[in-house]
């Protein structure tokens, strides 16, 4: 009997072993800004008080080429260390080979995703990632300034300058010294890359880079674009929004000290929470066009999750990756980051339009964003977008005017094409 109950003992505590040792520590690597980490952190401890795994977040610099270079080093050398990757939404053609194919893990779930989402993630037929969230960059304004000086919501960038112009004037003039009229994102990295695309699409200068492939930036429209934004630096925008990222600029918004801000989806939540010297004071509003004939434009945004083959945890990642995008995860996200989602049936929640009333508003914009053009320059779409935001860098530190600047752009995406993009 003895014997029988040490044998019964002994079996239990090679059960419990095992449990344990079934228990599963994967990573993922999540570039984030505002209150992403935060979020992330709360579902994934949702995931592992459900599933036993632990999961490490491995973070990165705000800006994403900074997160990209890095993610590259280790997709190159096989690296084993990270199994769950959050990608921006143009990096799917140039590092599909480096994941596994999403699609038969998610062929139950991926007709509930918006259809641009997961078209934008697919590459030759391979499901890269599972879209994660989308953005389209919105106009913030200080709704109580308009409001004082009896102005409207600009409809265009001319209108934008005039009216910024006019409220900084008038408020420097009353004693805020420290009041800009607009600020965006204008250091030399891919959100401006995001910007400039806008001011140039949005006056009828084409996407620079066509689906087809078509070089188009070298034309009047854009330049005159170009040089509007260039004009905007110093006189209704700090010089140093030369440096500026998503956040530097969100900090100088949300400090009181800009009537106008362009941004991502994710500073609404902010701008408006608790501790926010502006709040109830800020409303958003579609991009300005470039004049009345002309449709705004707002560059698609967005960041999905890519199971890595180099993972030894594929299965347990890519339960990983259905959990973070089901509806609860997204749900959340929506209400507490402002994160538009990518599960169709969110957008039709009457919670996530209750406590963020501009998600629901926002869905069509998402829906016909501006893309860039990673799917047309695929694995070079870096290096043209390299050269995109410095043309744009320099005519906005003065370095040449846009005319010049974009026929030398024009001439180093033509090499870039005729070495085989």
């Amino acid at each position: 009997m003895a014997l029988s109950k040490t044998i019964l003992a002994g079996a239990a505590a090679a059960l419990m072993a095992c449990g344990q040792a079934a228990a599963t520590d994967l990573a993922i690597v999540h570039g984030a800004v505002g209150k992403d980490q935060d979020v992330l952190r709360a579902a994934l401890d949702r995931f592992e008080a459900e599933t036993g795994n632990s999961v490490e977040i491995v973070s990165m610099p705000e800006r994403t080429t900074d997160q990209f270079a890095q993610f590259k080093l280790w997709l190159a050398a096989g690296s084993k260390d990270i199994d769950v990757y959050r990608l921006d939404v143009i990096w799917a053609p140039q590092i599909a080979e480096h994941f596994i194919d999403l699609k038969e893990a998610t062929s139950d779930i991926i007709d509930q995703y918006v259809p641009a989402a997961v078209e934008s993630q697919t590459v030759d037929g391979k499901l890269v990632a599972l879209p994660m969230f989308l953005g389209a960059p919105a106009l913030y304004y200080r709704a109580d300034l308009l409001e004082k000086y009896g102005k409207p919501v600009p409809a265009t960038w001319a209108e934008l300058t005039a009216t910024a112009k006019e409220i900084m004037d008038g408020e420097r003039a009353e004693g805020d010294d420290d009041l800009w009229g607009y600020v965006f994102q204008g250091a030399a990295y891919e959100g401006l890359t995001c910007n400039a695309m806008e001011w140039i699409a949005s006056s009828g200068g084409g996407h620079v880079v066509e689906a087809d492939g078509t070089i188009s930036v070298n034309n009047e429209n854009a330049a005159r674009a170009i040089d509007l934004a260039a004009s905007w630096v110093g006189t209704i925008a700090p010089e140093g929004v030369l440096n500026y990222a998503e956040e530097d600029a969100r900090g100088v918004f949300q400090s009181g000290n800009a009537v106008f801000m362009r941004n991502w989806n994710y500073a609404y939540a902010l701008v408006n929470g608790d501790d926010s010297p502006v709040k109830g004071k800020v409303d958003v509003a579609v991009l300005p066009s470039g004049g009345e004939e002309m449709a705004p434009a707002s560059t698609l945004g967005g960041s999905h999750l890519a199971v890595s083959k180099y993972s030894e945890h594929q299965k347990e990642a890519i339960e990983l990756v259905r959990f973070l995008n089901n509806f609860d995860s997204q749900k959340a996200r929506a209400i507490d980051s402002s994160r538009p989602a990518t599960l169709l049936s969110v957008y039709d929640d009457g919670e996530v339009g209750a406590e963020q009333p501009f998600i629901p508003l926002w869905k069509p914009v998402v829906e016909n964003a501006l893309p860039r053009p990673s799917a047309a320059t695929r694995k070079s779409y870096n290096e043209v977008s390299s050269e995109i935001w410095t043309a744009v860098h320099d005519t906005l530190s003065g370095k040449g005017d846009a005319k010049a600047n974009l026929a030398k752009l024009n001439a180093r995406l033509e090499r870039l094409r005729g070495n085989g993009w």
